[in-house]
């Protein structure tokens, strides 16, 4: 029943709608060039657009770029944390000085801020539906040495707002082999954070609900919340920590173990590192510790690392690590699940 639950959240991160915007935001390139064009997201020193002649999204190198107009709203974040949302527009600067963008929050409320600066640029709607972006990866492997097979699928929708953000994510693995027992591995990791007015500081909730064949676990929930901190923030690299606490509450197969649940109240230590090459390569490194309080020298540990390399438009090929650790686990489970995939990803909505 709960792999069922999570199917069903998969299939509904997967039906989050796509909306096309009109193409009328326009660029002047420092070579010259002028382009008409809807101006989708600046991440990691990539502006990606879309052009009504041109099949997929178009990455521009930011610093290239001497003009920006738009009429949309667009959320922008610089390097030291500040966050805005408003129309964009270049301001005329001196020759030879640092190009400006000029975010027009309201008719009385202008900010002027160095081309630089800017960390990313996001496009937003009024409406709710158009403010969602997202991605799909999928993946199969076979090997006839030993008849095994593994399939992969995973999606991740993110809401972003100016002084707040929620994601969600589902990440599934099915392996078969001939000759021995099939084997699942079903995670929805849920969260939401708050940014503060301190600069680059903010606290958030996350919510994990895992379900290993591997390690005898038939749902572990995990609940918890903290402070955090982006120690980088630039156009080549983000990297942040997240301290707190948490509560996890392990049910393991009932069959096979005489104690078939488990609770347990944690620290919280996690963290996000994500490397950017232009529009080629990005990497993206999780961790999240849980040092047991309740049950002291107890310890829980869960990673899963990222490599993207575009392959064209909207799609990329990835192949990720993924592994969860307990140094005291219960029965005869293993006290780990760990391993690689690797697919095909396509993203959506303003990504």
């Amino acid at each position: 029943m709960k792999i069922r639950a999570a199917i069903l959240l998969c299939f509904l991160l997967l039906a989050a709608p796509l909306f096309a915007g009109e193409k009328t935001d326009v660029l002047v390139m420092k070579n010259g060039d002028h382009v008409t064009c809807e101006i989708k997201q600046l991440q990691g020193g990539v502006l990606y657009v879309s052009i009504d002649y041109v099949d997929g999204t178009v990455a521009v190198d930011w610093k290239k770029v001497a003009r920006v107009e738009s009429k949309n709203l667009f959320h922008v974040q610089t390097e030291d944390g500040s966050r805005y949302t408003g129309r964009i527009s270049t301001v005329e600067t001196p020759g030879g000085r640092p190009v400006k963008i000029e975010v027009v929050e309201a008719p009385e409320k202008k900010v002027e801020i160095e081309q630089t600066q800017i960390v990313t640029l996001g496009k937003t709607s009024e409406s709710f539906w158009g403010r969602f972006n997202g991605a799909i990866n999928a993946g199969i492997t076979y090997s006839k040495g030993n008849q095994s097979t593994q399939f992969t699928l995973g999606s991740d929708v993110e809401y972003p707002r100016e002084r707040w953000a929620a994601t969600a994510s589902f990440d599934s693995s099915l392996s078969a082999s001939s000759g021995t027992k099939n084997s699942t591995r079903n995670q929805v990791s849920l969260a939401a954070l708050r940014y503060t007015h301190w600069n680059n500081w903010f606290y958030a909730g996350i919510g994990d609900f895992l379900q290993s064949s591997v390690q005898g676990i038939t749902l572990q929930s995990t609940v918890g919340g903290g402070i955090g901190h982006y120690l980088k923030n630039t156009n080549r690299s983000k990297i942040y920590v997240l301290g707190g606490a948490a509560w996890q509450n392990t049910r393991y197969e009932p069959t096979l173990v005489p104690v078939t649940e488990h609770n347990l109240a944690a620290a919280l230590l996690s963290t996000d590192v994500k490397f950017f090459v232009f529009d080629k390569t990005n990497l993206d490194v999780r961790a999240s510790l849980f040092p047991a309080v309740s049950d002291p020298g107890h310890m829980r540990l869960d990673t899963r690392a990222t490599y993207f390399i575009k392959l064209f438009g909207d799609i990329s090929w990835n192949i990720s690590f993924y592994g969860n650790w307990d140094n005291q686990p219960v029965g005869l489970f293993s006290g780990s699940d760990y391993g690689t995939t690797s697919g095909i990803s396509w993203t959506f909505g303003r990504r």
